[in-house]
């Protein structure tokens, strides 16, 4: 049941008021859990930096001492290297675990120990040493053998193990805590994603039920608002176009119309020439007509006249076929077309057997290849009378030195259409005249057979009704190729054309 405008609106309300109460107490549980986190990391990093502090100090000060003893008893300064670096830093461990461990109540009387006993150790290390450069080696070995020095240095080794080992231990407390907010943290988020995601989800199925319809209305305005932009300029393209059409057809039908006309006026000036010689003779005035005036009235009536007769008739039987194929082509543009599924391949097989025996007896050839153009929806009249013209025009036009072989290749192109190419290997068309085979009554080349021009013409008409356009690639005498783009539904743009 579609939801009202209010219901609507008051179930958005409550759900964003559920989802920012949720996400607000899931931001809040995150920093606390995050500031926790944070707390348990710095703990450990603190009891990190203090273990490797105190190994550090242990490890300094065994190296100090080793040094020493190598020596008092070589008394070879290579061993004073690693005795003088380990002093300088020495003090400066046992200062980076002082600060470590300052706020420890624990260790507070530890420390303080530790540091006693490292400067006690580093008192006796410098003394011993200073003996043995001053050549009193004696008695620097003397306070080597001391119990003393054994003493701090077995107490100091004590106290560092003790204190690393609790070290450890805490490292392993804090590890384990900060493990455990870790998971905590994970789980805390994981449930409240899955509630946020429950709330999302309610949200989404109740503006989805509110907005498809809105959605779909919004799509189909926008399709239609597309599809209208691009039929305007279509049908302006269309319209500049057939106003182009239109003055080239009204140039050339008075023009060639005008030529007939021209030569049926000459020769009726002629006939009344004619005329008045006959008139002389017949109008004698009861008297004897001259030998002139007989001469003049046979050569009137035996040439004169019939010439100018046939003359005119010859101008207008011309006038009758240039009438009759502009009649032809307008009745083309006034056809309904009766849209069908049509099996090109088989309409062009049919068609093409029409010109098979021309084309088969002069050694030629016919291939057609329609792939993946094969089903469409047209007009089966005009597309047999397009390529009926075509298939025509190949075997007329063929070039004499060499067999016809002639090709249609059908493929799917762009924007729902099929592109049809015929090709010949005829005597071709030069490129200036591409334009001009299509306009009505002209033709191309070499006027070596018959035909009045208006076949491409007609071609070209018929394509133009199906929605469709028709061009030309072609070279004087290597071919030509006539490309037709036409729409795959005919029923379709008819019904975008308001036809």
């Amino acid at each position: 049941m579609p939801l009202t405008t209010n219901t609507f609106a008051r179930s958005s309300i409550l759900m964003l008021l559920v989802g920012a109460a949720i996400l607000i107490g899931i931001v809040l549980s995150s920093l606390f859990q995050a500031r926790m986190t944070q707390s348990y990391s710095d703990e450990v990093i603190e009891l990190r930096n203090a273990r490797t502090s105190a190994s550090n100090l242990f490890a300094l000060v065994q190296a100090a001492e080793t040094g020493q003893r190598g020596y008092l008893l070589t008394q070879n300064d290579n061993f004073l290297d690693p005795y003088e670096r380990s002093m300088e830093q020495v003090i400066e461990s046992l200062e980076r675990l002082d600060g470590a461990l300052r706020q420890e109540q624990t260790y507070s009387e530890t420390i303080p120990r530790i540091r006693f006993l490292v400067e006690e150790k580093l008192t006796e290390l410098r003394d011993t040493v200073a003996l043995a450069q001053a050549g009193d080696s004696a008695r620097a070995i003397e306070i080597v053998r001391n119990e003393y020095g054994r003493e701090v240095m077995e107490e100091l080794r004590e106290l560092l193990l003790s204190l690393i080992q609790s070290l450890d231990t805490r490292l392993n407390e804090g590890l384990a805590e900060l493990t455990d907010a870790s998971k905590s943290m994970q789980w805390f988020a994981i449930g409240g994603g899955i509630v946020i995601i429950a709330v999302v989800g309610g949200a989404i199925i109740i503006v989805s039920q509110h907005v498809r319809e809105l959605s779909r209305a919004r799509s189909a305005v926008e399709e239609l608002n597309a599809s209208l932009e691009e039929r305007v300029e279509e049908r302006t393209e269309d319209l500049m176009q057939a106003n182009r059409e239109i003055q080239r057809y009204a140039y050339i039908v008075s023009h060639d119309l005008r030529a007939p006309l021209v030569n049926i006026m000459g020769f009726t000036s002629e006939l009344d020439a004619t005329l008045a010689a006959v008139k002389s003779y017949v109008l004698a005035d009861g008297g004897t007509p001259t030998e002139d005036q007989i001469r003049e009235a046979r050569l009137a009536v035996e040439e004169d006249l019939p010439e100018a007769i046939g003359f005119i008739r010859s101008s207008t039987k011309k006038m009758d076929g240039l009438i009759n194929a502009i009649l032809k082509i307008s009745r083309d543009g006034r056809r309904e077309l009766k849209p069908e599924p049509v099996d090109l391949s088989q309409l062009l097989e049919n068609t093409a057997a029409s010109i098979y025996h021309q084309v088969d007896e002069a050694g030629g050839e016919i291939r057609i290849a329609v792939g993946g153009a094969r089903g469409m929806v047209s007009d089966r009249f005009s597309l047999e009378q397009i390529f009926g013209n075509l298939f025509d025009n190949a075997v007329k036009y063929r070039h004499p030195d060499r067999p016809l072989h002639l090709a249609v290749r059908a493929m799917p192109a762009r924007r729902n259409s099929i592109r049809i190419e015929v090709e010949d290997n005829g005597r071709g068309i030069a490129p200036e005249d591409h334009e001009r085979v299509f306009e009505l009554f002209r033709r191309s080349g070499v006027q070596d057979k018959a035909g009045e021009g208006i076949g491409l013409a007609h071609v070209r008409s018929l394509v133009r009704n199906l929605g469709g356009e028709i061009t030309v690639t072609s070279t004087l005498g290597g071919g030509s190729t006539f490309i037709i783009r036409l729409p795959s539904d005919l029923s379709q743009f008819v019904r975008s054309s308001g036809s």
